[in-house]
């Protein structure tokens, strides 16, 4: 089978469903109406592999300068910038940008200007950067990242179906001993009456066996002779977007789950893996909190699409050979449960 694959598909083409809650109609965070997701990818075909991901979502305007958000580090080996606020007022005031580790502090320098260009009156503003190593495959060393690029990801965020593998923030990451990147998915389902969408995207740089519906499938057995060197560790960056209506406490415990799916694909959770979630509601204000009672099929929401993103972010990643000549393979499709149809 030729390795070098092009020609990539998502888990629900190959015909790996999971759970039993239907997607939305794009399957994707943009399923959750009004937040968007650009990226700017750089990829010079050598040593550069690395890019940024922005999630905006459009209900941050001038009249409503936050949203109910937490976050959950699942292990805090991490740079994520604007955290400490989140944990503390339980708002989030700025879009999320993924990019890669040395760079997640000029990101953060010009996602302040972006604020800053959108309240001209502003002195404080809480940037929110997450990041993980793609220093495996890129010069993570020569921080490429510019203001430009952040701005083109943020300026050019819409609400189609995003790209996904490597792209943007996920063009040098790696996960489970292959090529992953960026991988996007979404539930619907109804809620105390009312009808919820629950969206995640995640940036997929983790080390563990990947699994598929509860099959390992260590590289060894589906590239044999070809195991990928990887660095153990490294991170994963999730974000989870809802529109039900939830307080920061409830977002809490969602992005508690969106960690725990990591564990259904295989993950390691290990020493040097930085592993955070970030979960907001773009519901009106207005609206009354779903009670705790009824968040059980939120739950498993968020736990199936963060799981499918995830498989997401390899299925559609290509195999990449980069800095120092070193490889990371895509998983090829043959042996996946399904047959990889």
């Amino acid at each position: 089978m030729d390795k070098q694959l092009t020609a990539r598909a998502r888990a629900r083409d190959l015909g790996v469903v999971i759970g039993t809650l239907p997607t939305g109609p794009l399957n994707a965070i943009t399923d959750v109406e009004g937040v968007l997701v650009g990226h700017t990818t750089i990829d010079d075909g050598a040593d550069l592999h690395t890019g940024v991901t922005a999630i905006v979502p459009r209900q941050l305007t001038a009249e409503r300068r936050g949203l109910p958000a937490a976050v959950y580090a699942g292990n805090g080996y991490g740079k994520l910038v604007g955290s400490t606020q989140i944990d503390e007022l339980g708002v989030l005031e700025s879009p999320v940008v993924l990019t890669a580790t040395l760079s997640a502090f000029r990101a953060a320098d010009a996602l302040v200007t972006h604020l800053m260009d959108g309240d001209p009156e502003g002195i404080s503003f809480n940037p929110v950067v997450g990041e993980t190593n793609d220093g495996f495959l890129s010069d993570i060393r020569r921080r490429p990242i510019t203001e430009r690029h952040v701005l083109e990801a943020l300026e050019g965020a819409s609400g189609g179906l995003p790209a996904e593998g490597c792209v943007g923030a996920g063009t040098g990451t790696t996960a489970l001993g292959f090529k992953a990147g960026i991988g996007t998915s979404s539930r619907q389902l109804v809620v105390d009456g009312a009808p919820v969408t629950v969206g995640a995207l995640v940036q997929s740089n983790f080390g563990g066996v990947l699994t598929v519906r509860g099959i390992p499938m260590p590289v060894e057995e589906l590239i044999p002779g070809e195991a990928n060197e990887e660095p153990a560790g490294n991170s994963c960056m999730i974000v989870v977007a809802t529109d039900a209506p939830l307080d920061a406490r409830q977002l809490a415990r969602l992005a508690r789950r969106a960690i725990f799916a990591m564990g259904r694909v295989g993950a390691s959770y290990s020493h040097g893996s930085g592993d955070y979630a970030i979960a907001f509601t773009t519901a009106p204000p207005r609206l009354t909190a779903v009670p705790d009672a009824a968040l059980n099929p939120v739950f498993a929401a968020v736990m199936d699409s963060v799981e499918e993103a995830l498989l997401n972010s390899l299925f559609m990643a290509t195999t990449t050979t980069g800095v120092g000549g070193r490889t990371c393979h895509a998983v090829p499709y043959d042996r996946l449960p399904g047959g990889g149809a």
